[in-house]
């Protein structure tokens, strides 16, 4: 039908939604006297919220600014006051109000309490939390429904009172019912790998994790070498390196001294779609699992590169890791729609050797992530390398990956993310020392450049290759286009030619299935899928379903939700069903709203697929639900919310992280 059809104007559009989508209801019917004033207290509300909630400019598109065939007609006065209102809506709102649960909840009951061990707990009279249950459910509020996803799942829900579901499973007394032949299904599986214990935040906190490989590695750091080079700019090679380097796997010799190159056999392919770590052990112990009784041959044989572990990803699809939004239940979306690699969001290595218990949430695993990965962000080869020995240790991954793409100030001006790019020693110095302390693979994540017109990937790739990673993914931007202009898919085809036989991954763009084939076309091992402005992984995960079914889905408004329903539950188990857990799924709910309103439903579409880059103009959807999902209100995504996770509490505020996400 074409999406003129169904475009309105802004007053139009809000109309509608107050009216509740019911045709010739008080959307028609509302008096002139009382649309100005609600004119006037949109106004007046604009101005208290500042510029970071103004309309985004690009939004303010009229039915009469379009031609016939959809196209937007631009004059040169509008084009010239872009840039200046469009400065008002990016970047991050730094400074948005954080709801902390002491805002939700002024009186909580204590943990032991839920747990079942009241006399046991540890602050004794002090506790500042509520010890008696019948006070307690005084003051607690409402349910939120009469089913908990929990207790139909597992059989069993470990919030008990606190429980914004409870009615689902409290008896007489408040005692927490359990379906124990459901529960005894799910007795002793680990649901959620990758957890932090106390024991090793203890031992990071008090600094007295040995970091075995790591130091020995960082000592030859400091060594001078006499062959001309800086102190550890090659780090040269392990004695074990030397011994092994005449490997059969033809991949081995790629981070070998020139003077020993191995090359593959004739008529014997390069294999370029197995990922290994073939750099040196750099240490004696080459298993991270921890043993007890005799020694066994593990503890003494060191592995050979070739002997490493492979992973083959090749022509799969990858879900990029995505910061805020990119979370375990977002991911099981994904992969529930054909995801095929995961990998958690950016983790700080700093925060990590500290034991923050935010930081190592963000290394979690679903049981169902069959092939999953960690990335790792900073800016020097101390912290880097005993990351990496931290986590080869302790978590369960299948590779690990550097993130050398990330071009916000924060992190790029301490030398990390997108600045490594232009400190190769550096570089180069993290790249062989994480290699050395890892049993998995290492990858790495880069952009174009860092400056816009000046493309420096593909002098950086064979160094990497040389180093010892084992695939690279090249984002088609440089630092300064961010996630705008779209990405160079010539240079990233380029790039593919230069880094053979390693695999290398392309990222950009992709946003739908003609798309994905034509970049598999251009020499690719594979593709990442990531947030993509306006069609992706956030504006549209089952993309996935799409590339692999080879098909546009118009999908419907209630398909939509039902997705919704599905995060909602998978953030209940995630994060917990009380107060707290209820909240925070609900802020991570309405994070991902900030970019599902962007998408526009394809049978609305003249033509396919959606535009890379536009903001979609006001427009009808083709029910009321549908409309409502397509609002940019931050308002109207916590209505959505609420249909989901019940009314918000009192004094309630969201703001999006991003400004170009949102307006009142």
């Amino acid at each position: 039908p074409g999406l003129h059809r169904f475009l309105a104007s802004k007053e139009q559009f809000h109309a509608y939604l107050r009216a509740r989508g019911e045709p010739g209801g008080q959307a028609d019917g509302r008096g002139k006297e009382e649309e100005d004033e609600d004119e006037v207290e949109e106004k007046e509300e604009e101005e208290e919220v500042g510029s970071c909630q103004n309309e985004p400019p690009a939004k303010r598109v009229r039915s009469e600014d379009l031609g016939q065939d959809g196209e937007r007609r631009e004059d040169a006065g509008a084009a010239e006051k872009e840039p200046a209102e469009r400065k008002r809506a990016r970047g991050q709102n730094k400074s948005r109000p954080c709801m902390k649960p002491n805002h939700y909840e002024q009186r909580r009951l204590c943990p032991s309490v839920t747990q079942g061990c009241a006399e046991k707990c540890y602050f004794g009279s002090q506790c500042r939390f509520l010890h008696d249950v019948g006070e307690y459910m005084a003051v607690k509020p409402a349910d939120l429904g009469c089913s908990c996803v929990l207790f139909e799942t597992f059989g069993k829900c470990i919030y008990g009172v606190t429980c914004r579901f409870a009615q689902a499973h409290l008896g007489d007394g408040y005692q927490n019912i359990v379906n124990t032949d459901l529960a005894k299904q799910w007795e002793g599986k680990s649901l959620v790998r990758n957890n932090l214990s106390k024991d090793l935040q203890h031992q990071l906190r008090k600094r007295k994790f040995i970091f075995k490989k790591a130091d020995e590695y960082l000592r030859g750091l400091a060594k001078p070498h006499g062959n001309g080079g800086k102190g550890g700019k090659a780090m040269g090679r392990s004695t074990e390196e030397r011994e092994v380097s005449n490997c059969t796997t033809p991949q081995e010799g790629l981070g070998d001294s020139p003077g020993c190159p191995v090359l593959p056999e004739q008529g014997e392919d390069p294999k370029p779609d197995t990922l290994q770590s073939p750099g040196p052990t750099g240490g004696e112990e080459a298993s991270s699992v921890k043993t007890v009784g005799p020694v066994t041959d593990e503890d003494i044989t060191k592995l050979r590169s070739c002997e490493k572990k492979k992973l083959e990803i090749q022509g799969k699809l990858y879900l990029a890791p995505l910061t805020t939004c990119g979370n375990l239940p977002f991911r099981r979306i994904c992969k529930r729609f054909g995801a095929d690699v995961t990998c958690g969001e950016m983790a700080v290595c700093t925060n990590l050797l500290q034991g923050q218990s935010s930081e190592w949430a963000l290394l979690k695993r679903h049981h169902t992530e069959d092939i999953f990965g960690v990335q790792l962000e900073g800016a020097f080869p101390d912290t880097m390398t005993k990351c990496a020995e931290l986590l080869n240790q302790t978590i369960e991954v299948d590779f690990v990956d550097i993130n050398v793409g990330c071009p916000i100030d924060l992190v790029y001006k301490k030398g990390g993310g997108c600045a490594l790019m232009t400190r190769s020693n550096k570089f180069e110095q993290i790249v062989r020392g994480m290699n050395s302390v890892l049993d998995i693979p290492l990858t790495v994540k880069i952009r174009t450049g860092v400056q816009e017109k000046i493309n420096v990937a593909h002098k950086i790739i064979p160094k990497i290759r040389e180093w010892g990673a084992s695939m690279v993914t090249l984002h088609g931007r440089s630092r300064e286009q961010r996630y705008t202009r779209g990405a160079d898919w010539d240079y990233i085809a380029e790039c593919a030619k230069i880094a053979s036989p390693m695999p290398l991954f392309g990222n950009g763009d992709i946003l739908s299935y003609e798309d994905a084939n034509r970049a598999m076309q251009m020499g690719v091992s594979g593709i990442m899928i990531a947030r993509q402005v306006p069609v992706g992984a956030l504006i549209k995960p089952w993309l996935f379903t799409e590339i692999k079914e080879q098909r546009h889905w118009d999908i419907s408004s209630s398909e939509r939700f039902d997705i919704l329903k599905d995060f909602t539950n998978y953030g209940l188990e995630h994060w917990g069903s009380d107060t707290q857990g209820v909240e925070k799924t609900r802020k991570f709910l309405l994070e991902w709203l900030s970019f599902l309103c962007r998408y526009i439903p394809v049978g609305l579409l003249e033509h396919l697929p959606q535009k890379i880059n536009e903001r979609p103009p006001y427009y009808m959807g083709r029910d009321y639900l549908e409309t409502l999902m397509a609002s940019q209100n931050v308002d109207d995504w916590i209505k959505i919310s609420e249909l989901l996770l019940g009314p918000v509490p009192t004094s309630f505020t969201f703001l999006p992280k991003h400004k170009a996400n949102s307006y009142r």
